[in-house]
């Protein structure tokens, strides 16, 4: 059968050495992406306001705000940052009947939540923009490699390999059968009953002191082993957080009950070339979704912590208003939704990070791990730690590979040495026959 060992050997050795580069990358960005909010305030200290005493702006006034600074600009949305000190107001081009798609040359505006006081404004991702923009282009590397949409279907499947390569892995660390099997007899003996485990032992420890192919080998392999289960956790939130609308959403209906904006909230039919104003404004916008979120906190037995963010999805022409709830798991942030229509006001659905629906509370577990958003600072730790281990296991893939490959051409040639001797040897005698 071509399903063999040998068979998925080569399989996992081509397909590691496909993404060993991307990994690389991946991995390095997420060590610092562990670290988010406190590198981006260390880089970029003049968007973090002095706390005061006073009470923070509401998220209509705030737009508005966005809209007197920025008056050829559209407010997409205003979401309070995690720290709550600082608040981001989402901008893109206004494009009306009688003008062009007039480029801003920024997409954030930073505004203090306290005074509504800009404190700057960007391109998010555009590193050309110099220091401001760091944290937030090694974002863009780690989730798209700075591509957009190409960059994003680039790494989705790269990590949809690697989540089918965490298994092949694990497979090929197993101990191969016996060519022999034991004797009846020997099944008895409680000794050799621990065989298949004493075998399997050697590939869940790494030899300090054997030659550097070995050494190399068995960081490769340990590390695999011992790390499986986050490896394969960060292998398929990458594939949600990449292919979420296609390959994830798939698959994750097939397991368990899982409702998003994008499967319960059709696109409208027809998309105007000129996006049109919703009927509800940003202050209508915010008692509407303050109204829906608070009845269905009492409905679905929650509390309400805090503001997160109000967005507007034109796509779908809804209103999405976030808070942070006793439904949350993440340690920052908040993803306790609502929608509802932006013309009406009425509701159109309720999504809970955990306790709705199965596949949601596996999906916001999957984020959060990978996000390194729960568990306090030693679990950040150990995500900055398993970026470098990333950038380990893709360099020693690497390393074996080349050994491998070595070792193949090598075989080739001295086959092919000794058919070109034994042909050699063979037209000599021939030749001596003849003469």
């Amino acid at each position: 059968m071509i399903f063999k060992r040998p068979f998925w050997g080569w399989l996992h050795r081509w397909a590691g050495l496909v993404m060993a580069g991307f990994l690389i990358v991946v991995g390095l960005t997420g060590s610092l992406l562990a670290f988010y909010p406190e590198l981006e305030r260390l880089i970029n200290s003049q968007f973090y306001p002095q706390q005061t005493a006073g009470q923070k702006l509401d998220f209509a006034t705030l737009a508005t705000q966005a809209k007197i600074l920025a008056p050829d600009g559209r407010v997409n949305g205003v979401v309070l940052e995690s720290n709550q000190e600082t608040t981001l107001v989402a901008i893109s081009p206004r494009i009306d009947g009688n003008s062009e798609d007039k480029d801003l040359g920024f997409n954030q505006l930073i505004l203090n939540p306290y005074t509504g006081e800009e404190l700057g404004r960007r391109q998010f991702g555009a590193i050309s923009d110099g220091m401001i923009n760091f944290m937030p282009f090694v974002y863009q590397l780690h989730y798209a490699l700075a591509l957009d949409s190409i960059g994003m279907w680039v790494l989705g499947i790269c990590a949809l390999i690697w989540s089918i390569d965490c298994f092949i892995g694990f497979y090929l660390t197993l101990p191969q059968r016996r060519r022999s099997p034991l004797p009846p007899a020997a099944l008895t003996n409680k000794h050799n009953s621990n065989t298949w485990w004493r075998r399997w032992q050697p590939a869940w420890k790494i030899r300090w002191a054997a030659s550097r192919y070995k050494l190399n080998f068995d960081l490769h392999r340990a590390n695999g082993l011992w790390l499986w289960p986050v490896l394969f956790i960060f292998a398929w939130s990458s594939v949600y957080m990449n292919l979420w609308d296609t390959v994830y959403t798939w698959t994750t209906r097939t397991v368990f009950e899982y409702k998003t904006s994008w499967t319960e909230l059709p696109k409208q039919m027809s998309q105007p070339s000129t996006p049109q104003e919703p009927k509800l404004g940003w202050r209508q916008a915010q008692a509407a979704g303050q109204y829906w979120m608070a009845k269905q906190a009492k409905q679905h037995d929650f509390e309400i912590h805090r503001p997160v963010a109000l967005w507007l999805d034109s796509e779908r022409n809804v209103y999405q208003y976030l808070v942070r709830s006793s439904r949350d798991i993440q340690d920052r942030r908040g993803a306790t939704r609502v929608f509802f229509d932006a013309d009406t006001g009425a509701f159109k659905l309720l999504l809970l990070p955990s306790g709705q629906y199965s596949g949601n509370t596996v999906t916001s577990w999957l984020y959060a791990l990978h996000m390194g958003n729960v568990f306090g600072l030693p679990y950040r730790l150990f995500v900055c730690l398993m970026g470098l281990i990333i950038v380990l296991l893709s360099v020693t893939g690497i390393i074996v590979w080349i050994k491998k490959r070595r070792a193949q051409i090598s075989k080739h040639v001295t086959v092919a040495q000794l058919r070109q001797q034994k042909f050699a040897a063979l037209r000599g005698t021939l030749q001596n026959n003849h003469q």
